[in-house]
């Protein structure tokens, strides 16, 4: 068994110049955007993060706009009056950031809506079609609702395929459950993504968790050598209370 601290990151695995999470609603995409675009920033690299999210308006990446900046990651978003607007706004310079990936200028995180309803918008980015140039991954979320099962997982797949009009490469491993979650948690979820992986042919690219489950007492939950990715709470609610040392932002008007 690899031992956790020594094995490639979340961030070694992602290849590609542009990443699209898409997955069931409320699978944690947007907390693993924020997560990954971060991280890259943290590495060097140039980053822009695309919120492509027009369904959700509660938990956008776009809400974290003033540390995104802060971390050096650009914020492709509705800007001005439309910024919190409850609509379907996808920005031009969504082409422009894809275009500077394609170019080689730039690491591209695509945050999409949930479901296939979410996934659809994706469809109108011509650049996100180029397989040499996006990884298009999958978010298993084992404690989502129709996501418990492998043929609610592939149904979903196929179906966000289908609206996108893009190929899923890879999986993410991302069941938990924030604060409480458990090793038997981590085990089921990790156990499902294999299972979709063994059904689809799809790799499991990476595996997430809330950093108190994947502390040093963890390190042998997984024993497959998949790549972690230690998640860091950024997405707050507008009923949450914010982590220390932050204020809240502003989620809605």
């Amino acid at each position: 068994m690899t031992d956790v601290a020594l094995r490639p990151t979340a961030l070694d695995a992602l290849k590609a110049r542009v990443t699209v999470l898409v997955g069931h609603f409320g699978a944690g995409k947007t907390e693993l955007a924020v997560n990954l675009a971060i991280g890259l920033a943290g590495r060097g690299e140039t980053v822009s993060l695309i919120d492509a999210d027009l369904v959700k308006p509660y938990f956008r990446s776009r809400l974290l706009r003033d540390e995104l900046a802060e971390q050096g990651v650009d914020l492709v978003a509705p800007h001005g009056d439309q910024f919190y607007a409850d609509l379907p706004i996808l920005v031009p310079e969504v082409a422009g950031a894809v275009g500077q990936a394609e170019a080689g200028l730039r690491r591209v995180i695509v945050d999409a809506g949930g479901s296939d309803v979410g996934a659809r918008v994706l469809g109108a980015v011509g650049g996100l079609r180029n397989p040499a140039l996006t990884d298009v991954l999958f978010v298993v979320n084992g404690n989502r609702p129709f996501a418990e099962e492998v043929a609610g997982v592939v149904t979903m797949l196929r179906q966000v395929e289908t609206a996108s009009k893009l190929v899923v490469n890879g999986l993410v491993a991302n069941t938990h459950l924030m604060s409480e979650t458990t090793r038997d948690v981590i085990e089921a979820g990790l156990a499902l993504a294999e299972a979709v992986s063994r059904e689809t042919g799809l790799p499991v690219r990476f595996w997430s968790a809330m950093g108190a489950a994947t502390g040093p007492c963890w390190q042998d939950v997984d024993d497959r050598g998949w790549p972690l990715l230690r998640l860091t709470k950024r997405i707050v609610s507008p009923i949450d209370n914010p982590p220390a040392g932050r204020r809240r932002r502003s989620t809605v008007i």
